[in-house]
């Protein structure tokens, strides 16, 4: 483990939380007057000879000495590890858990060249080795890791799960199948005439880029919103494009030869047979992706949940206070249940 300084995080628009950084770490008082000493750290770790950074969530009262439950977090597509990812880890960490957010491959702070790449399979991968680097840990129990992921990151969770026993149960947050996003769309209903159309547009593409073309990126949010956009989009648009959550290094572009290798994903393959840990699925009534979840609930045969937030829309869940409170009690109770 590489050490950094720690680093303040804190939930935007939260009540009553004061923070004050001392030499112990970031102390939070919280409103009933008590204090939680919440110690963040950046380290490192790798991905096919790729660094692989990280923001590391230590709980309050941490001693190398213990042995803590350790949960992974997951960002949405194109997000960073200071985003929802970070509250996310910080909340579970308060509960607990030693938690790690990171940036993705050819993301944020991490390495991997192209920049701007979507690869699934990166994706999965850097899952798995940010879950090595976790077990490497003397004060985390190997036993007991779980992974969370959020938006697109919920579908690459899944995925690594299946085919990663070390994880011990995998909880989700607006959770979506980024392959079925992009083939079918937002609400499902996309022809298949449209995803060919996106499919030549991409390989005339990548012929261009092999003649020397500058490579296209596309955004994953709308740069502008009216009122014909869907109310998820432009919510994702406030969240990303906005000072509510916007960060220099989530910078919504992404290479559109990316388009190929999404479509071809399905996260969640074979999971009838092969997820055989805990499911839980957090997702908002008023969610457009709501569907997604519905899907996938009678596919899975292990224990399962999706837990609907009342009024809430999909990036609601991202960093709303009222929503973020319901989601961390949901995962808070399954993953102190499952690991």
């Amino acid at each position: 483990m590489v050490a950094g300084p720690c680093i303040a995080r804190f939930r935007t628009g939260s009540a009553g939380f004061h923070l004050d950084q001392g030499s112990g770490g970031l102390t939070a008082t919280l409103p009933d007057g008590s204090a939680k000493d919440i110690t963040v750290q950046n380290v490192t770790f790798t991905n096919a000879g790729s660094t692989m950074a990280g923001n590391l969530y230590l709980p309050d009262g941490f001693s190398e000495d213990r042995s803590y439950p350790a949960i992974v977090s997951v960002h949405p597509g194109g997000g960073v590890k200071e985003q929802t990812a970070g509250l996310y880890a910080e909340e579970l960490a308060r509960e607990g858990f030693v938690t790690l957010a990171y940036d993705a491959s050819h993301q944020g702070e991490s390495g991997g060249r192209p920049r701007h790449l979507e690869d699934p399979a990166s994706r999965v991968e850097d899952i798995r080795c940010a879950v090595d680097h976790l077990s490497a840990l003397g004060y985390v129990d190997a036993d007991r890791i779980g992974v969370l992921g959020i938006c697109a990151g919920a579908g690459y969770a899944v995925n690594a799960t299946m085919t990663d026993r070390r994880i011990k149960a995998v909880g989700t947050v607006s959770p979506i199948d980024i392959g079925a996003a992009y083939r079918l769309g937002w609400d499902g209903s996309e022809p298949v005439a449209t995803q060919l159309a996106t499919l030549d547009a991409v390989a005339q593409q990548r012929a261009a880029e092999a003649q020397g073309a500058d490579a296209a990126h596309v955004p994953y949010v709308p740069e502008t919103v009216d009122e014909t956009t869907v109310p998820d989009m432009a919510e994702a648009h406030d969240y990303y494009r906005t000072p509510r959550a916007q960060h220099p290094r989530s910078d919504n572009r992404m290479l559109f030869t990316s388009v190929a290798d999404i479509y071809a994903f399905d996260a969640f393959h074979q999971v009838e047979t092969l997820l055989t840990q805990p499911l839980l699925m957090v997702a908002g009534s008023k969610a457009g992706s709501l569907w997604q979840a519905e899907q996938l609930l009678p596919r899975v045969n292990s224990p399962k949940e999706l837990a609907v937030i009342d009024g809430a829309g999909h990036v609601s869940l991202y960093d709303v206070p009222e929503y973020v409170d319901q989601v961390t009690a949901h995962l808070s109770s399954f993953f102190t249940k499952y690991l």
